[in-house]
């Protein structure tokens, strides 16, 4: 029987200089939508009784953010590398798992740590200024 759903426990972001050379960023908590629908371009004309459309360019966010778990050690890691062009990996699972699956994209990122509440846990949030379209692999 195949599985219905899958969980987001595994989720890990990975950076590098390369596509070939990309190494854990961080674990990450939550991420954004990976994709995003076209524009609709209107077609109608007078002698349409309904609005008609064509699709057109593919819609990306203006920043894709991810939530971190905030340590010294993540914090100093994925600021190290902030504002510096780059190649990513958003992965699902492990490898040979169910549910397994790549997100890659070029960009480059920034962080912050997120302001606190009482009784929470201190996050950051990198945000990630793709200069490419987000490609899907997965098993």
């Amino acid at each position: 029987m195949a599985a219905k759903a899958f969980s987001t426990i595994g989720t890990v972001l990975n950076y590098g200089a390369s596509a070939d050379n990309l190494a854990e960023l961080c674990k990450i908590k939550s991420y954004p939508d990976m994709g995003g629908s076209p524009s609709m371009l209107e077609t109608t004309d007078l002698t349409d009784e309904a609005q008609t459309f064509v699709a057109g360019v593919k819609e990306m966010p203006d920043g894709l953010e991810f939530t971190a778990n905030f340590t010294p050690a993540a914090y100093a890691s994925v600021s190290n590398t902030a504002n510096t062009p780059g190649y990513y990996s958003l992965v699902f699972g492990t490898s040979g798992q169910e549910g397994y699956a790549i997100f890659t994209f070029q960009g480059q990122h920034s962080v912050y740590v997120s302001g606190g509440d009482m009784n929470a846990v201190r996050e950051m949030v990198i945000t990630i200024s793709p200069s490419t379209e987000i490609a899907f692999s997965g098993t």
